[in-house]
This record gives C-alpha cells, sequence and structure tokens, in this order.
C-alpha cells in the first residue's frame, strides 16, 4: 500500500485512539480483550499513554543549552515548593474532611439518639434513614452530573497513571471538589465504604494541578512554572500526592510513602523517595498541629473522634509460643475470606455496571437503594440483640447516649447497653476505635460480633459500586477487626492477647488477603496502633494471608483495573513471550512522513488517523539510501501547523527558525487543553507549500531489532516509561522501519488472539477458581 509521501507502509501499530472495543465490565464476557476505552470512574472514556521519554531534537537542545545556574536552582527549589504545597493542602484537606464526618455524622446520631430516649423509635428510624439518604443522594447527584470520574476510590485510576495510562479529566478541578465533597456525603451517610481511598485521589489530582505548569484561564503563566509542562515531572508530583493521601487518611507518613513505593508507583529512584518522605513528613507535622487544637475542644461538638485522631492502643504486651497457633489459623482463614471477598467483589461489580448501562436515573436509584437497605441493616439488626448490664469498672459512662462511646443504650433500660449498636450506630472511624480498644474482652457477645462481622463484610462489597466516591481501606479494617475479634473471643483464655490485639491482627489478615501488600501495610497498622511490640505478629499475619490468598485470585485493586479495561502493565513478562520477537506482534498500516514533508500530507495524515507518533525518514536527495531520522509526536505537528511554520520550496530551516518558536509552544497543555486536528484551518495555497521537520523530530528514540524477544522489549518498555518503542530491521537493505510497538502490543490479551496456539503455554499461577455464579455473567 502506498503512503502520500510515496514510501510503502510496513507492518507496525500505533493504534492509540484506533478501534476502540469494550473493556469487561461493559461486556458480559468472562474473557477481557485489550481496548482504548476504559471506565474511569462510572464512565467509560477514550485512553492514552504518557509521554515519560525525553524529546532530543534541535529545538530541545537550544532550549537546554540556554539554561544557567540559577535557573535549574529554580526548577528544583520550585519542585520542593510544589511538594511542601502538596503536603499542607493534602494535610489540610484530610483534615477538614474528617472534622466534616465526625460533625454531619455526629449531629444525625445525636438527633436519632434523642428520639430513641423519647421511645418514639419510628420518627428515629425514619429520622436516620432519610439523613442516609439525603446524604447519598446528594453525593450521587454531583458525582454523576459533574464529575463521573470521581466514582469509586480512584486508586486503580491513579495507579494506572503512574503506569503510564492516561485518561481524560481524572485530576481535574472539577473531579477534585467532587472527590472532595461527595466523600464527606456519603461516608457521614452511614454507608459501609472509607476515605482513604479518595483521600489518595485527592492527593492525586492535588498534586497534578499544581504541576499543570501553570494555567493561562487563572493568569499562572510564570516562567519557572512552564518547565514543569511535562509528564515526568507531573508523574513524579503525582507519587508524592498519593503518598501525601494515605499519610492524611491514617496519620502514617511512613506508610503512605511505603504506599505509594509498593502499591502505586511503577517507577522509583532515591530522589523521588526523599521527596515523598518530605511531603508526608509536611502532613504529619500539620496534623499534628490541627489534632492539638481540636483536644481542645476548638473544633466543634465531635472533632475529638475519627481514625487519625487516636492512638488505638499502647499497652505493653507479652505473647508466648502458645500465642502463635491461634495467630497462624487467623492469618489462613483471613486469606481465604480475603480471596473469598474480591471474588465477590468483582461480580458485583459487573452486575451493577448491566444497571449503570441503562442511565444515570438507574445509578442514582441503585445508589439510593444500597442506602435504604444500610439504614434498615444498621437499625434493624440491633434489636436482635440482648441488652447487656454495664459493667461497674467502665473507663467511660455507661451507657452512652449521642455521637460516640463502647456503650450505647439503644432501647435499653437505665443501667444497660446494646454492644450492637455500639457498633453499629456509629461511623467507621469510630466502629474501629471501639473494636481496637484494650480492656473490654467482655464488651461483645459473640452473636454480636458475628453479626456485626457478617453485615460489613457484604455491605462493603455492595457498597462499593455505586456511583459516589468510596473507598475499601476503612471497611477492609473494620470487617477484620470484627473478625479479628470474634477469633479472640473463640480463642478465650488460652492466649495472652487480648481481643483487641486479635482485631488489629485480623484487620492485617483480611488487608493482606484482599489488597496483597506487605511492606507498607505492616507500617500503617504500627502506626495507626502505636505498638511495636505487634510487629512480628502483624508480618507473619500479612505474608500468611497474603500468599493464601495468591492462590486463588489477584489483589483488589489490579482486578478493579482488569475489569475496567485500564491497559496495566506488569513488572514481569509472560514465559511464553520468550518465544515471540517483536516483529510477531506489530500490526499496520504503518504512517511514514518524509523529513521534509508537504503540509496536505501532514494535515491529511493527522485528520485521519488517530496515531501519536510518526517515523520521519531522510530519503535519497537528503541521505544516500532511505534513513530512519527519529520520531515526531503527534502534538509538535499541530503546533507546526498552527504557528503556520511553512516554506514555499522544500529546503531545510536555517538556524533562525528557532526565534519563531518557544519552548513553552511544544511543553504539554494543561490537563483536557490540548490543541486538536479540527481547530486548524489551512488555505489551498498552504496546502502545497512545505514543512521542515529536522528541528522537531526526536532524533534519539528507543529502538530494538525486529528479532528482539517480546519479553526484553516489554522490560524495555515499562522500566523505561515509553509510549513508542521503534522496531528496525535486521537487515539494512529494507525500508528504515519495521513498525512501532505502544502499550497495546504487550498486552497479553492481544499477543494471545494474534496467537492464539500460545494461549495453552501461557503461565498460570497455581490458583484454585471460585464456581462461576451465572446469576452475574
Amino acid at each position: 500500500m502506498a503512503l502520500p509521501n510515496g514510501l510503502a507502509a510496513a507492518p507496525a501499530a500505533d493504534e492509540e485512539l484506533g478501534v476502540l472495543q469494550e473493556p469487561l465490565l461493559l461486556r458480559r464476557s468472562q474473557s477481557n480483550t485489550t481496548s482504548q476505552i476504559a471506565i474511569v470512574g462510572s464512565n467509560p472514556c477514550p485512553i492514552e499513554s504518557l509521554d515519560y521519554e525525553i524529546i532530543e531534537n534541535d529545538f530541545f537542545k537550544q532550549d537546554w543549552r540556554s539554561r544557567d545556574k540559577i535557573q535549574i536552582f529554580q526548577y528544583i527549589f520550585t519542585k520542593w515548593i510544589l511538594c511542601f504545597l502538596i503536603g499542607l493542602i493534602v494535610s489540610l484537606i484530610g483534615f477538614f474532611n474528617n472534622l466534616a464526618v465526625e460533625n454531619i455524622a455526629g449531629t444525625k446520631f445525636v438527633v436519632t439518639s434523642n428520639m430513641m430516649l423519647a421511645r418514639k423509635f419510628m420518627v428515629a428510624f425514619l429520622v436516620f434513614a432519610s439523613s442516609n439518604l439525603g446524604l447519598t443522594l446528594f453525593a450521587s447527584l454531583i458525582t454523576a452530573f459533574i464529575a463521573p470520574e470521581a466514582a469509586g476510590s480512584g486508586i486503580p485510576e491513579v495507579k494506572a497513571y503512574l503506569n503510564g495510562v492516561d485518561a481524560p479529566a481524572i485530576f481535574s478541578l472539577r473531579t477534585l471538589l467532587v472527590k472532595i465533597i461527595g466523600s464527606i456525603c456519603a461516608v457521614s451517610s452511614s454507608l459501609n465504604i472509607g476515605k482513604a481511598g479518595p483521600m489518595v485521589h485527592t492527593g492525586a489530582c492535588i498534586a497534578a494541578i499544581l504541576g499543570q505548569g501553570g494555567s493561562k484561564r487563572y493568569g499562572l503563566t510564570w516562567k519557572w512554572l512552564r518547565v514543569f509542562k511535562n509528564d515526568r515531572d507531573r508523574r513524579d508530583l503525582v507519587t508524592c500526592g498519593s503518598a501525601a493521601g494515605i499519610a492524611a487518611a491514617f496519620r502514617a507518613p511512613v506508610g503512605g510513602v511505603l504506599f505509594a513505593l509498593e502499591e502505586m508507583a511503577s517507577w522509583w529512584r532515591s530522589a523521588l523517595l526523599w521527596r515523598a518522605f518530605f511531603t508526608t513528613a509536611v502532613v504529619a507535622i500539620v496534623l499534628r498541629a490541627l489534632i492539638d487544637v481540636c483536644l481542645r475542644g476548638e473544633c466543634g461538638l465531635f472533632g475529638k473522634g475519627g481514625l487519625i485522631m487516636y492512638d488505638v492502643t499502647s499497652a505493653n504486651i507479652s505473647y508466648h509460643l502458645r500465642d502463635v497457633p491461634p495467630v497462624l489459623l487467623l492469618a489462613i482463614v483471613g486469606g481465604l475470606l480475603g480471596s473469598i471477598y474480591n471474588f465477590l467483589l468483582r461480580k458485583v461489580l459487573l452486575l451493577y455496571n448491566l444497571v449503570n448501562k441503562k442511565g444515570i436515573f438507574y445509578k442514582i436509584i441503585l445508589a439510593c437503594l444500597i442506602s435504604i437497605f444500610t439504614s434498615c441493616l444498621l437499625f434493624g439488626l440491633p434489636w436482635l440483640a440482648s441488652c447487656r448490664a454495664c459493667p461497674s469498672d467502665a473507663s467511660e459512662p455507661c451507657p452512652t447516649i449521642g455521637r460516640s462511646g463502647n456503650y450505647k443504650k439503644f432501647q435499653c433500660p437505665p443501667g444497660y447497653y446494646n454492644d450492637l449498636a455500639s457498633l453499629f450506630f456509629n461511623t467507621n472511624d469510630d466502629a474501629i476505635k471501639n473494636l481496637f480498644s484494650k480492656d473490654t474482652d467482655s464488651e461483645f457477645h459473640r452473636s454480636s460480633m458475628l453479626t456485626f462481622f457478617a453485615t460489613c463484610f457484604f455491605l462493603s462489597i455492595f457498597s462499593y459500586g455505586i456511583v459516589a466516591p468510596t473507598g475499601l481501606f476503612v471497611p477492609v479494617i473494620v470487617t477484620g477487626a470484627a473478625y479479628g475479634r470474634f477469633v479472640g473471643m473463640l480463642v478465650g483464655s488460652n492466649s495472652n492477647l487480648n481481643h483487641g490485639l486479635f482485631a488489629v491482627l485480623g484487620s492485617a489478615s483480611l488487608l493482606g488477603g484482599s489488597m496483597r501488600i506487605t511492606v507498607s501495610l505492616c507500617v500503617i497498622i504500627l502506626e495507626l496502633t502505636n505498638n511495636l511490640l505487634l510487629l512480628p505478629l502483624i508480618m507473619l499475619v500479612l505474608l500468611i494471608s497474603k500468599t493464601i490468598a495468591d492462590v486463588f485470585n489477584e489483589n483488589i485493586y489490579d482486578i478493579i483495573m482488569t475489569a475496567k479495561g485500564l491497559p496495566y502493565l506488569e513488572g514481569h513478562a509472560e514465559p511464553y513471550m520468550r518465544q515471540l520477537t517483536v516483529s510477531d506482534v506489530v500490526t499496520g498500516p504503518l504512517q511514514i512522513f518524509h523529513s521534509i514533508e508537504k503540509v496536505g500530507n501532514v494535515f491529511h495524515i493527522l485528520k485521519h488517523t488517530g496515531h501519536n507518533g510518526f517515523p520521519v525518514v531522510d530519503e535519497p536527495g537528503i541521505s544516500a539510501s532511505p534513513v530512519l531520522f527519529g520520531l515526531i509526536l503527534r502534538d509538535h505537528l499541530i503546533t507546526l501547523l498552527k504557528m503556520k511554520a511553512f516554506s514555499r520550496n522544500p529546503t531545510r530551516l536555517g538556524p533562525d527558525a528557532f526565534l519563531q518558536f518557544s519552548a513553552d509552544d511544544f511543553a504539554k497543555k494543561g490537563l483536557g487543553h490540548g490543541d486538536k486536528i479540527e481547530d486548524i484551518e489551512l488555505t489551498e495555497e498552504e496546502m502545497e507549500m512545505f514543512i521542515d521537520l529536522h528541528p522537531f523530530t526526536n532524533t534519539s528514540p528507543y529502538t530494538v531489532v525486529e528479532t528482539m524477544s517480546l519479553a526484553k522489549a516489554l522490560i524495555l518498555f515499562r522500566e523505561v516509561g515509553l509510549r513508542h518503542l521503534l522496531v528496525i530491521p535486521k537487515v539494512p537493505d529494507r525500508v528504515p522501519i519495521v513498525g512501532i510497538l505502544t502499550r497495546h502490543d504487550f498486552m497479553p490479551e492481544h499477543i494471545l488472539n494474534l496467537h492464539p496456539s500460545l494461549v495453552q503455554s501461557r503461565w498460570k499461577r497455581l490458583r484454585v477458581r471460585f464456581p462461576q455464579l451465572s446469576i452475574f455473567i
């Protein structure tokens, strides 16, 4: 097939926006095919890859040589300032999020409790359910109509972004505002969801917005901000933002850094570690100062509670060899429960998507139904529990009427409390506090703890997929705490560990079984409980639960990314990739530009293809034979057409041509503000003119020979963070380029679709498959 520039098309693939297929959540089948459409938040939208490669061309070299030591110092200093601002803003948002949830939920529980005290039980239920419904409805309305990208926890989208996947609007100001407000309302509505995941997304949004390099709309176009208009710097800042989000959610600065390193980031280096640690240190210092203000009673009626505002336990404990077997059993069962949790959540997400595809109205109705169902359970189940006499040595008032406390009165007579209401009639944060508390071994009944565990287990699964900002971290912690405390009740006096410590270990086991994170979770739990003596047991529980759960399925965030269709590149290559060369997976057609090209040809190809990168070839006349000169990006070509950098004759540009451009012209635009080829208007005369691509072409793109194994190419592609990998021929007499590899070409589903015979040889973990539930498929 002949191209407009006279060269033959070689087989390759750069279909960044080519034929769009549906991701898993948009189909009923179990198989997943890689696509360029993914579900971001709650809406399907096209996605692209990020450009982490340094563009080296004549123009870039001129710009770099113009920088002196002062400008380089300004760049480094500004990056540290941005890290400081990220930590400061995230800590403030995390604190006021927590304060808002505490006061909204506290007011709701006080009003409901007063109705209960007056024996107006039906009115109390209506107040409780209607307030929950109103908060859920508001959160779902603003999410569905203003920023659908804010739905869910946001961790899968941020993790995919740090892997090189770009989706529109995931870090926009609109998404940030809806994430903050929606998370406050949804968590306050007593849904079994958390705010840790949304805080990670919030931190990433703040970092991405600060890393845009300024904004013409708001007049922030200082020269020292423009140097950040590239994906590499934004990636580093987003990594720091995600670490700050976890640090703000759990007051765990070291845990936040390790979480970003272990779970979020695909690329890491020592400089980034230092900046992330600095960012989370700022979060910890600011939170500590603000918490001290609340402890003086200056944050309203309910400003002293919340997960980031207390140390769970600091009791001196000792344990012996006989305490290990119950802990081992707890870890094994926790791993099984975590894998079942992931399995059921995936099925529920598929089921919910059948509803979500019907339209926004059905999404909102689904959220409201979940809210009503949750309110009925939270208000109704405590009636099944019997009233218990208040202990004589209680460390706090018993019974408690209102916001928080271990001894909720509910419907009980004076001097008695309802242990199940003490868990249900609280926020998740205070429920965790009650479960983790020491010296309360006789506070809860076994049946109440089992009921609470089962309810939280299933409510957290069914609450996650609604169209609202929802997190999984805290619900898994509270569910695991209930499971661990129940195990502690069964063990009883046969162990030196109290029930609160079993609750901590239960949370670790379910977190390890569901999220499959070890190091960062261990540190987060230690920072949360302020007890280093638990370290050996927590390490043991996390290692065992993760190992057991890995037999059955993947971690929860990988499952969600796969279901959403986000093309995440794993850090390892499948063994069958060793059997293939890169030439076995490239597909055509390939569009090639001459180094001096006709404007009409450039305009036509850009308008009728969605490719992001184009090889540039020097043809005879400029060189002795066709030679690959480099790669030019779509955005740079659009900039050249927009600025009309044309000449009437096919000649090379002189040195004074650089005066027409600035580095800012070719910098990546802000979030969602890139130029489009449809906005370019050219006359017939301009169409016949020529454009010299030499000064703007990346002359050193990463290339691999066509005989390289696909496995080696994958490692290179992922480790360097590429968007395009050029394939060149082994024999120099052929066309100078064979094709272009993009992220799509490395996805296992795409490869196995091209080579079905390799399906049987695909590497699989030793996994036991759960029976299929046909109702969800």
